[in-house]
């Protein structure tokens, strides 16, 4: 077992439940992950974090997309923490290089993609450019709710997977 394995293994409950939720903001996720420790290793942790996302309730997905803030927007999101939003930030970096006529482009989309689906628009914003993440979300936006919310998973699911390693990284 590697260091950062043990590292997670020998946090409280409550200590991991909160090194989680910078992850994925759904709390059952957390909860579900601290249960089932130890891990046999980081492959095992990353692919239970990413199998456990896309297994949960739409309203823990919800609960999840709270801490997410808008592409875009520097701004935290309500329930984020000093570590996602430095992750959030680091991941929407290619929105921050965008000329003004994408950004604002951006800014329109998010508010008709909130007010069509009822949340925040999601996206695996690593290593993309402003440009493709509008261009994502204008496909998005003629999808049918059913369709959008597993989309919406799949992605919750690369962001935690991303962030799992992340916080492996960082411990």
């Amino acid at each position: 077992m590697s260091s950062r394995l043990e590292w997670l293994g020998s946090l409280s409950l409550e200590e991991a439940e909160a090194q989680l939720l910078t992850c994925n903001a759904s709390r059952t996720w957390a909860r579900k992950m601290v249960a089932n420790r130890p891990y046999a290793d980081e492959a095992s942790l990353i692919a239970a974090a990413v199998t456990g996302t896309t297994e949960l309730a739409w309203s823990d997905i919800e609960e999840a997309l709270s801490a997410h803030p808008r592409i875009g927007e520097r701004t935290a999101a309500k329930h984020q923490s000093e570590q996602e939003a430095k992750w959030s930030a680091d991941e929407q970096s290619g929105a921050t290089d965008a000329d003004a006529q994408v950004k604002a482009d951006l800014a329109a989309g998010n508010v008709a993609y909130e007010e069509r689906f009822g949340h925040v628009f999601l996206i695996r914003a690593a290593g993309r450019t402003a440009a493709e993440m509008l261009a994502e979300l204008r496909i998005r936006l003629g999808n049918s709710v059913a369709d959008e919310q597993l989309v919406v998973r799949r992605e919750l699911a690369d962001i935690t997977g991303l962030r799992v390693r992340k916080l492996l990284a960082d411990c």
